[in-house]
């Protein structure tokens, strides 16, 4: 599975990344301004200093931003690791860890 999702944002092309990591952003905007959201678990994504405007960034950095901001995300969304969510922030976590391995 790892192999398959990180092939499919191989062949996604920079443009197309920098999109979805634009409408991510704007998803992480909207759970920002939620009370019940902690801002704290969007910490490791604004660390990482790259966002959709960035477009000098690497194709490479856009796709380990992409995968650290679903796991906040999918944080933001989970009630437990064992949710839907859950599962996919827990996913999300181990392809933003494949993909800076790459970097």
């Amino acid at each position: 599975m790892l192999n398959r999702a990180t092939s499919v944002y191989g062949r996604m092309h920079k443009e197309e990344l920098l999109e979805l990591h634009e409408q991510m952003v704007a998803i992480m905007s909207y759970f920002r301004s939620q009370e019940s959201v902690d801002e704290s678990i969007f910490d490791p994504y604004e660390s990482l200093s790259v966002d959709p405007s960035h477009v000098h960034k690497s194709k490479s950095e856009h796709k380990h931003a992409v995968f650290v901001l679903g796991n906040a995300l999918a944080t933001a969304m989970s009630e437990d690791e064992f949710s839907d969510a859950g599962r996919v922030g827990k996913r999300m976590a181990e392809l933003a860890e494949d993909a800076e391995n790459k970097l």
